[in-house]
């Protein structure tokens, strides 16, 4: 390994923002960028993001770290990219340029579109070739909407001037010289959440492409999480520095909490939530409401399964609480608000503003906020909405507890709602685990940056990883746990009234 090459660049193309981060040796950060994107909301149900902005603030970031740490990309050993999974963009490959905006994961604007290849073999018509039941979530009927409503999109498709990827396809492709030779590439757990490729073979399925009426020339070649797939374009920041690593940002954060081990588990709280699970080299078909995702595949190396539970709205909640309610004016005074009360005062969110994810997969369902009395104030309401993740992770572990077999001894946290002191009290109290966060929460950029890192031996593997990892926080449960099940049994009972809303002349276009 050159004694020149420092550090590894991640690049974390999120939901919200685009960020750069530089990582040393020990696994530490040394600097960050960062730039949000705009949040387009065209309709009800539809979720946008506009992808060259999305490359602008990309090359805005890595432009930040450089300059803000005093370094260059002779001091770069390998970049890793970790993304927003099974957001969609369709560009064309002479110019670059996008047929429409990126369709984010959030996004329910597909539902006709599963229904209709669900037919009368129903949603897991796929399920033991993919992993995944037919619904709005996933990239694959995205892409089919695109090709079905952008005039002319369908043609050039077919005449092979389109290309489809997910986020760290499109930065990739841009990062390695664009229309100018960019490499169209994928690695296996972002196509593992297209609905598109066999989860035991990992190669495209055709006979599903052509279900979705997707040419395969749009698809980017498969490749494992962690080898070299390109070099930097010559006209940008990182000329001729290997790109070397790609993970789905929940599988990347897996990946940087050192979860190697069959059984361990991590649970990122971020936009959404998401809880992986390690199952080992051989796929778990869950029977409890979990996909069956790939995990990572270093290499050469056989690939590892994960099976996780998705929910879809936790961090973005608190979010709307500030934007949309202006009940808060940060994030942060959310904490402060929650614990300024006992309690909830009978109150549940439930935040099922694009249908419910795990366990109950159901896109019919929309958010309640149930148990109010004129007793109940704004604190109330914003310590009920902290509540909800944390309950809404409660159910996802239960169904992992049941497709495992094993209990669940202690879970690991990331992402930022994790420096919420009172939320991750309350989700040790009501999981009867511990709950351990890292010294270094950033662990989607991270695991990316691992990955990238073990490709070109700038480390070693997954021991480096193992003892990189350490502890900053554990919360133990201290709630009496008669407590603890009356205010699930009562949060069950308010996820019930979510269902059956979504109508037939209900709009979710």
């Amino acid at each position: 390994m050159n004694t020149n090459k420092k550090y590894i660049l991640a690049i974390d193309q999120g939901t919200t923002s685009s960020r750069a981060i530089v990582f040393d040796k020990n696994g530490q950060i040394i600097t960050v960028g960062q730039y949000e994107h705009e949040q387009i909301f065209p309709r009800a149900g539809w979720v946008e993001h506009d992808p060259l902005e999305i490359w602008r603030n990309v090359r805005k970031s890595v432009a930040d770290c450089f300059s803000d740490a005093e370094i260059n990309h002779h001091e770069i050993a390998s970049v890793g990219i970790t993304n927003q999974r099974e957001t969609a963009v369709v560009w064309d490959k002479n110019t670059g340029e996008p047929v429409y905006n990126a369709i984010v994961w959030q996004d329910t604007r597909t539902q006709k579109i599963c229904d209709e290849l669900a037919g009368d073999e129903g949603y897991d018509k796929y399920h033991d070739r993919v992993g995944l039941s037919l619904n709005t979530y996933f990239a694959g009927p995205k892409v089919k909407w695109i090709l079905d409503n952008v005039e002319g999109a369908r043609e050039r498709a077919e005449k092979g001037d389109l290309l489809f990827g997910t986020t760290d396809s499109w930065v990739l492709w841009n990062l390695t010289g664009g229309p100018e030779g960019g490499v169209h590439v994928t690695d296996v757990t972002n196509a593992s959440r297209t609905m598109l490729m066999n989860i035991r073979t990992l190669e495209w399925e055709k006979d599903i492409a052509d279900d979705f009426g997707i040419p395969m020339s749009m698809l980017p070649e498969i490749k494992s999480s962690a080898e070299v797939y390109g070099y930097g374009r010559a006209r940008g920041f990182l000329r001729g520095t290997p790109i070397a690593g790609i993970l789905g940002d929940q599988q990347a954060a897996t990946f940087g909490q050192a979860c190697f081990g069959e059984g361990q588990s991590k649970n990122t709280y971020g936009t959404g939530n998401f809880m992986l699970m390690n199952t080992g080299t051989d796929p778990v078909f869950s029977e409890n409401g979990l996909l069956t995702t790939v995990a990572y595949k270093i290499g050469d190396q056989k690939q590892v399964y994960a099976l996780e539970g998705s929910i879809a709205v936790s961090g973005s909640l608190i979010q709307w609480l500030r934007d949309n309610l202006e009940l808060i004016d940060s994030a942060a005074d959310s904490e402060a608000l929650a614990t300024s009360v006992e309690d909830s005062g009978g109150t549940y969110f439930v935040p099922a503003f694009s249908g419910l994810f795990a366990p109950y997969w159901r896109p019919d369902a929309r958010g309640v906020l149930v148990g109010m009395t004129r007793y109940v104030k704004k604190a109330h309401i914003v310590r009920a909405a902290l509540e909800a993740t944390a309950f809404q992770t409660r159910e996802v572990i239960d169904a992992m507890n049941a497709d495992s077999g094993v209990d669940l001894t202690e879970l690991r946290v990331d992402g930022g709602m994790t420096a919420n002191e009172f939320l991750m009290q309350f989700q040790a109290d009501l999981l009867r685990v511990p709950v351990i966060r890292p010294k270094v929460v950033e662990t989607t950029a991270l695991g990316a940056a691992y990955a990238a890192g073990i490709a070109v031996g700038f480390w070693k593997g997954e021991d480096d990883v193992v003892a990189n990892w350490q502890e900053d926080k554990r919360w133990t449960p201290e709630m009496d746990n008669k407590e603890v099940e009356r205010q699930y049994r009562l949060w069950k009972k308010a996820v019930t009234r979510t269902f059956d809303w979504v109508d037939e002349d209900t709009s979710t276009e």
